[in-house]
């Protein structure tokens, strides 16, 4: 026991290096107590202006690196991004392998899985379908979504309900894209279980979540005991990710089979593999399969939160809604609706996604690296192994690169005669190097027709309660792993008698 205890303390020194600096660490659990669980984000900003841009802790054993600003994220994932290309294992997520009764875990999301020839061929089919031609492909489907949304709100204006819309409009679209399904409403099946399935992955994803993730051996020790809840959570989210990745997988297999399947990208991939004479290698359909459930997965909570944020946003600062209503009366007019062919000229509503995305990133701590080697930054060791967190949130309120980073201003990304101004470090919002996350071209998309869709509608408004006062929304953010606005309501009423008539004529759903 004693060697333990000097092995764990000596931990920051190793083969001549020392860990980047960190908080005090405790003999044997060293920083257990100290990892932050809710909005993890601000506590590792406090302490990079304490001890750096490199922040290190140790946790039984696990070194845990986070990485606080843009230069040092990018020598390290970018520059170095083959030695930063696995994920470290969530201990939480593989604790389905020790019950023999589990059909699956949680490794087929391409986000968080391990490097390996099978991540390669599943995140290759993931790229196919978001690259930037593709994604264009996918305007008219997104243009089409988003009015069926506006025409929901309309339906039911309640100022709380909005967050249902959203909810529902994000789950329209990932579903239509991936399965070339239409989902039945709020509570349609598939929602529902991706909406279960990441509550379950989000509360247990961190290292601070749950004490498995932080000592992995406790998954060994019996259910019964005192503390091993997480066995029957783990059981309950891995027949989840079983049935959210097999079920509309299956869906379109049959709809092909019978002839009318919609496209989509697991259709097209499906037809690939017949022309290639692959049809029924259960390898390659196992690829396909798994790669559209981890778009399924991804996509029915991350934009979500940036959308509803939106409304926060237009309640908070009337006179941005102001501006971007008046650019829009000016270069579309009162008579139609915006699409993407408007873009071009709407250099104020691109600002306002612009700044929406630096403000409050979606994924503020992004998704942990692993470092296949040893490495050496600045003087200091990051071992093989180490759970790397990029601190995305830290690097977007940088106050040197962002001045009044917590203030919500457009104009940051408009040069002085009004045109549009694109800054390259928002890319970073979807993480690094190799393992960044594929989606960006269809947020933006998705970010820019739903702002200027509804704006040309209707105008957001704070609530007011039964005394006519209005009710605060505060927009502070909370969460783990994904960064959520917290409860707040607003009145959405469509803004006259023209917008009434845009929303009257948007057909049915068919």
């Amino acid at each position: 026991m004693a060697s333990l205890v000097l092995l764990l303390v000596g931990l920051r020194r190793r083969k001549g290096h020392t860990y980047p600096p960190g908080p005090p660490q405790l003999p044997v659990i060293g920083n257990l107590f100290d990892l932050p669980t809710e909005t993890p984000w601000i506590k590792y900003t406090e302490w990079a202006q304490q001890y750096g841009d490199i922040v290190s802790l140790n946790v039984g054993g696990t070194v845990i690196v986070v990485v606080n600003s843009v230069q040092a994220a990018d020598d390290l994932l970018d520059k170095r991004g083959a030695k930063y290309i696995d994920r470290p294992p969530v201990p939480f997520f593989l604790v389905g392998e020790v019950h023999s009764s589990i059909l699956m875990n949680w490794s087929f999301f391409v986000l968080i899985a391990p490097y390996t020839d099978g991540w390669r061929a599943r995140r290759k089919h993931c790229v196919r379908g978001l690259r930037p031609r593709a994604v264009q492909q996918y305007q008219g489907t997104l243009t089409d979504k988003v009015r069926h949304f506006l025409k929901d709100v309309r339906a039911q204006p309640d100022a709380q309900a909005f967050r249902t819309h959203v909810e529902e409009l994000q789950g329209a679209i990932i579903m239509s894209i991936v399965y070339g399904y239409d989902v039945s409403g709020p509570e349609d099946t598939y929602l529902t279980v991706a909406r279960d399935a990441n509550a379950i992955g989000q509360r247990h994803f961190s290292p601070g979540d749950t004490l498995v993730n932080a000592l992995p051996f406790l998954a060994q020790l019996p259910e019964w005991l005192p503390g091993m809840g997480f066995h029957a959570v783990a059981r309950i989210g891995a027949r989840l990710g079983a049935k959210m990745v097999k079920d509309p997988y299956l869906l379109v297999k049959s709809r092909m089979e019978q002839g009318f399947a919609r496209p989509s990208l697991t259709r097209d991939c499906l037809e690939e593999l017949e022309q290639s004479g692959l049809a029924g290698d259960e390898e390659a359909e196992t690829a396909i399969m798994e790669s559209s459930g981890s778009l399924y997965l991804a996509g029915a909570d991350t934009t979500l939160s940036t959308l509803t944020t939106m409304f926060a946003v237009l309640a908070l600062h009337p006179g941005v809604q102001e501006k971007a209503q008046a650019e829009l009366d000016a270069v579309v007019g009162r008579s139609r609706l915006p699409d993407f062919g408007d873009r071009p000229r709407l250099p104020y509503i691109n600002a306002m996604c612009r700044e929406l995305v630096r403000w409050r990133p979606v994924a503020p701590m992004s998704v942990p690296h692993a470092p296949l080697e040893d490495d050496v930054y600045n003087g200091y060791l990051i071992p093989k192994g180490a759970v790397v967190l990029t601190n995305i949130w830290a690097m977007m309120h940088d106050p040197a690169v962002y001045p009044d980073p917590d203030a919500y201003r457009p104009e940051r990304f408009l040069f002085t005669d009004g045109k549009f101004k694109d800054d390259p470090r928002l890319a970073f919002a979807f993480g690094f190097g190799r393992r960044s996350c594929p989606a960006n071209h269809l947020v933006d998309a998705t970010l820019f027709i739903f702002v200027a869709s509804l704006l040309s509608a209707f105008s957001v408004r704070k609530a007011k309660d039964a005394q006519g006062r209005e009710i605060p929304v505060d927009g502070t953010h909370g969460g783990r792993v994904l960064s959520h606005p917290k409860d707040f309501k607003c009145l959405i009423v469509p803004r006259d008698a023209d917008a009434e008539k845009l929303l009257k004529d948007i057909p049915d759903r068919s």
